[in-house]
């Protein structure tokens, strides 16, 4: 045994063992939500999100991928898979020649606009409702002190 470590107790191990279950049942509950009512994955949804919330539905490549935590080349695959479907677009950008820029098609806001409702209601179902109002709010500002970026202001602002 490494003396140096700080070991989980059994209680910090059963709480850490819930958390991975149940981050792994509300990911795949969700997944499977979207892909049977929209054919997206939860990925390509956030993606659509995302650039449904940019100005003009428009942001860089490499920008998209560090709000999103992929690697580039896990970025262009997904964009490949949306542009086929004709729900995204890559375009040159304008401020940078180098860079490129992902916008979203009306088809793919269309697609985002119809599968929103449902995605609610199954993050309604397997968490928010879940939850009461406190533990929905200590879940967001844990997250929050754990997640490297900064938090939604209204997490934050009740922290």
């Amino acid at each position: 045994m490494d003396d140096d470590v700080a070991w989980l107790t059994p209680e910090q191990q059963d709480y850490w063992r819930a958390y991975l279950l149940g981050v792994a049942r509300l990911t795949d509950a969700l997944g499977h939500q979207l892909e049977r009512d929209a054919g997206l994955s939860l990925s390509e949804y956030e993606m659509l999100v995302r650039l449904s919330e940019a100005p003009e539905r428009t942001l860089r490549m490499s920008d998209l991928a560090v709000s999103l935590k992929h690697s580039r080349s896990r970025l262009t695959h997904t964009v490949g898979r949306l542009e086929s479907q004709g729900l995204v677009e890559r375009q040159a950008c304008d401020a940078d020649r180098r860079g490129v820029n992902c916008v979203m098609t009306d088809a793919g806001f269309g697609l985002l606009a119809r599968s929103a409702p449902g995605h609610v209601r199954a993050v309604r179902e397997h968490l928010v409702d879940r939850l009461t109002d406190d533990e929905l709010r200590a879940l967001g500002q844990a997250m929050a002190k754990v997640a490297p970026d900064p938090a939604p202001a209204a997490v934050l602002a009740t922290a």
